[in-house]
């Protein structure tokens, strides 16, 4: 399954910024569909109806910003060092 476009979102809590985000999320578009994942703790992607719940409006804890594939990176990064991953 090859994705045509991912879509990343920063999971921003209250009390948080987009600079200092509580969690990542993505949307994969492929010919099958799209894919809804949140990055856990262990850095794997599992599947997730967050950004479905946040579209929707049923989702009244955090808040979802789209972020650039780039800046996505940067995070996984950051949280790779937060929870003391090797690369």
């Amino acid at each position: 399954m090859m994705p045509s476009e991912i879509k990343y979102y920063a999971v921003v809590v209250q009390g948080r910024s987009i600079a200092n985000p509580s969690g990542l999320a993505r949307r994969t578009f492929t010919a099958e569909g799209r894919l809804d994942e949140s990055l856990n703790r262990d850095l794997t992607w599992a599947r997730s109806s967050e950004i479905y719940q946040w579209e929707r409006g049923e989702n009244f804890g955090p808040d979802l910003v789209e972020i650039s594939a780039g800046e996505a990176e940067a995070l996984i990064e950051r949280f790779r060092q937060k929870w003391g991953h090797q690369p």
